[in-house]
């Protein structure tokens, strides 16, 4: 019923909205409901998010109902009028409203590329959120027109500092006495403000580059994936563990469209949980199913740019993976290590190959260290140290602590045949002792 209305929109695993090229969030509200009142074929989405990028309007369901039937987005290139919201003491006890005209073709199907039709379009905004707000980025989208990738940034600002510039140098007559005091503490305020407005351009350009350079990055890692798809049978090994390398790196360089507290508002921590949540899927996979807290931390600021955030704001959207369909977990060892990991990661996979290592001469001779079984696993050396006290906690492992660190060897009671135990008294130390007599 909604997709004869509205394109749907396609999702995550965790639920975001995949972007397109260059798409970037702007705003989002919670509890919005979208309809048409002039058309009551049109079908009522109740109580939804509504997410406003720089191409679209996406509207998600709730948590409660299935997000993959009823997902949906109008873009912004079909909207050709926005109303302005109407004023009424009538106004003041209803939810608030943003109403748009869109294009339509004559079966009432929003169209991308203009219709014959208009149909009007009703945002009933039931959160506690700032309508006015979202409806300033709403128009400030639809006149960017981002979806028509103009990219052409004019250099206006320095034209307008170097008039200013130039009105500064004019030749000035000397003034004395308590007017030349205040003449010299203004100019000086002016010349502050004006070091000050300087510097936060340059700041903003940097912001503006920055966000270039993880569209061109996204835009080379698709043609390598594209390439890599279309590659024969017989190319060259070496080539292709380039373009491997060059792709993770250009994968890590960052998140074309990073979710912020601006964007978000109160759904921060709930957008920024859901990114998360399909950022760490690759780097999981590489680290066999489960990775540091601190190397995520790195990595996934390292992939925001200049939206860096906070180690609270990620241990706290880590913690909402509880509440929401996804496939990793944070998990905590008796160590107070904490670490994310694959639902599907299996610990009896990881003992399985410790056990293989442990059963080797050297080891049964001398037993290993952390930085041994981090070899071995493919993991740093903390995190192999907690696979190893995880394998002591189960009985697989015996630990010996020495002035050199933990040395961890097989435990070889569980091989001892208690029909073969025997216990001997010392009477001149009154202490016991245990030995076992062996059966080969």
């Amino acid at each position: 019923m909604a997709e004869e209305f509205l394109p749907a929109a396609e999702l995550t695993a965790s639920g975001r909205p995949v972007l397109k090229s260059g798409e970037v969030e702007c705003s989002l509200l919670s509890a919005v409901d979208l309809l048409s009142e002039d058309n009551p074929t049109f079908p009522h989405f109740k109580s939804g998010l509504l997410i406003l990028t720089t191409h679209r309007l996406l509207w998600l369901p709730p948590e409660t109902t299935t997000r993959t039937e009823t997902s949906a987005f109008v873009p912004l290139s079909a909207v050709q009028h926005i109303f302005s919201p109407m004023k009424s003491i009538k106004s003041m006890f209803h939810s608030p409203r943003i109403r748009f005209q869109v294009s339509a073709t004559p079966e009432g199907r929003v169209a991308v590329s203009g219709g014959p039709k208009s149909v009007v379009i009703t945002l009933i905004v039931r959160g506690k959120t700032d309508p006015d707000s979202f409806l300033g980025k709403f128009w400030d989208a639809w006149r960017g027109r981002a979806w028509e990738a103009s990219g052409s940034e004019s250099g206006s600002r320095s034209e307008d500092g170097a008039g200013s510039t130039s009105g500064s140098l004019a030749l000035r007559a000397p003034v004395v006495g308590v007017a030349g005091i205040l003449r010299k503490e203004q100019e000086m305020w002016e010349s502050t403000d004006k070091s000050l407005q300087d510097a936060f351009q340059d700041l903003n350009a940097l912001m503006s580059k920055a966000k270039e350079m993880v569209m061109l990055a996204e835009k080379m890692r698709l043609k390598l994936l594209s390439g890599s798809n279309n590659q024969t049978s017989g190319a060259n090994d070496d080539e292709m563990g380039t373009k491997e390398e060059m792709q993770d790196w250009l994968l890590s360089v960052g998140i074309v469209s990073p979710v912020t507290k601006e964007s978000a508002g109160a759904l921060y921590h709930q957008q920024l949980s859901r990114q998360l949540a399909d950022f760490v899927k690759i780097p999981l996979e590489r680290a066999g199913g489960m990775i540091n807290l601190i190397d995520i931390y790195c990595l996934f600021n390292r992939a925001r740019g200049t939206e860096l955030i906070s180690p609270d704001d990620l241990l706290q959207a880590c913690s909402l993976w509880e509440k929401f369909d996804v496939s990793v977990m944070l998990r905590k060892f008796d160590s107070g290590v904490m670490v994310i990991q694959s639902k599907t990661h299996s610990d009896e996979e990881v003992f399985a190959r410790i056990k293989s290592l442990m059963m080797k001469p050297e080891a049964l001779q001398n037993g290993i260290s952390a930085s041994d079984a981090a070899m071995t696993l493919g993991v740093a050396p903390a995190m192999a140290k907690e696979y190893l006290l995880a394998a002591e906690g189960k009985g697989l492992l015996c630990r010996d602590v020495s002035p050199d660190g933990f040395r961890f060897y097989i435990n070889l009671f569980l091989e001892l045949n208690s029909d073969d135990i025997y216990f001997v008294k010392d009477h001149s130390r009154y202490s016991t002792w245990i030995g076992a007599v062996s059966t080969r």
